[in-house]
């Protein structure tokens, strides 16, 4: 029990900054609180034992989990922050953090709410947070293999194609000294072809040949 309810207050103080909480205290108190709870060998007291470290609002939420297996303030945080909890993710799927964004989004080099409108599209459109992160995570991988930029917007257009959309291939191909191999099936050997395109029978150890992802 101590796991899951440790869980949730990361995720309460993730979705607080998601949301631009700005008391830090307040996300700090949770992190603080789940830190305790993953270091505990046995399952926490009720309440009114809890060490000062949790709190006694935080201990209340415990008490409330014990007896409904849910927190409200967790369940309401889930919905009032989905679309920041989308854009969050969709700028983390091209490397960008929660604190770079907030940052761009101050300086103006990220317009926040200009992605508001196909996050909501987004959502009505997968169901759920979670199946729209999925989504997601598609587009992004199959972009980022292919070195090709997206949007939200590209999730709606491939959205008919996701189940079919995969990573391209890691290929790597053999070298020696910069120039590339090839091997041939019908003598059994190795080549090297060189700048003038000449098939030089490989000589050295098969330890020296270089396999290398090209594009």
């Amino acid at each position: 029990m101590n796991q899951e309810i440790a869980n949730i207050f990361t995720k309460i103080a993730d979705l607080l900054d998601i949301n631009g909480e700005k008391v830090v205290q307040r996300i700090n108190a949770y992190r603080k609180a789940a830190s305790y709870l993953n270091n505990l060998k046995e399952d926490i007291k009720p309440p009114y034992l809890v060490p000062r470290i949790i709190g006694e609002k935080n201990a209340k939420k415990i008490d409330e989990f014990v007896k409904t297996g849910k927190i409200k303030e967790f369940e309401e945080l889930k919905e009032e922050s989905a679309i920041r909890q989308l854009i969050t993710h969709f700028f983390a799927s091209k490397g960008v953090s929660l604190q770079e964004l907030k940052e761009n989004a101050k300086k103006r080099k990220i317009i926040y709410s200009r992605f508001t409108k196909p996050a909501k599209q987004l959502m009505e459109l997968a169901g759920s947070v979670e199946k729209s992160k999925q989504a997601i995570d598609k587009v992004a991988g199959w972009a980022n293999s292919r070195k090709l930029d997206y949007t939200i917007e590209t999730v709606f257009k491939k959205w008919l194609e996701l189940d079919r959309l995969k990573p391209k291939e890691i290929v790597k191909k053999p070298f020696y000294n910069g120039d590339p191999m090839i091997y041939s099936e019908t003598k059994k050997k190795w080549f090297v072809i060189n700048k003038y395109g000449e098939w030089l029978e490989f000589a050295d150890k098969k330890e020296k040949i270089e396999w290398k992802i090209t594009d």
